[in-house]
């Protein structure tokens, strides 16, 4: 008997894509070197635009310090291994996935008896309960091949 699975299609939006990009650029400079949005836009090849948008949010979130001026950038605000990745999933990711999620939103007749939210609730925090058990520092182990290759882009 063969069964055939489909493939699934799971993925991040591209702000918090984005935002772990950032937070690992940023992870693999130097101990004290700030980086521009430019620098960091031109190694992923995203637009400035957007990146900026990010580097806000992050350094609301007290992820990221910004400093401006002759000698500003931007720079972790927190140490690495501070840095959980299930933590900033959490905090740019809407994990609504179906509208019984969201009590205010909700308008599914079959909610009250629905097993489907249940499961998908399960589903939810499986995949972030593996994100908990990383840090940026975690995935920077191998931090001088990336700055190589975000260097070398």
């Amino acid at each position: 008997m063969c069964l055939w699975m489909e493939e699934t299609n799971v993925q991040l939006t591209a702000y918090t894509d984005y935002s772990l990009r950032l937070l690992l650029f940023l992870g693999s400079q130097n101990s004290g070197k700030r980086s521009s949005i430019k620098e960091i836009a031109s190694a992923y090849q995203l637009s400035i635009n957007h990146l900026s948008k990010i580097v806000h949010e992050l350094g609301k979130k007290g992820l990221i310090h910004t400093v401006r001026g002759r000698n500003g950038g931007i720079e972790l605000a927190l140490d690495p291994i501070d840095i959980n990745i299930g933590a900033v999933v959490r905090q740019t990711e809407d994990l609504t996935l179906v509208e019984c999620f969201d009590p205010e939103l909700n308008r599914c007749v079959v909610s009250p008896a629905c097993q489907l939210k249940h499961i998908l609730y399960d589903a939810t925090e499986a995949f972030l309960s593996v994100l908990d058990e990383y840090t940026l520092a975690d995935i920077l182990n191998n931090k001088e091949h990336l700055n190589f290759l975000l260097q070398n882009n």
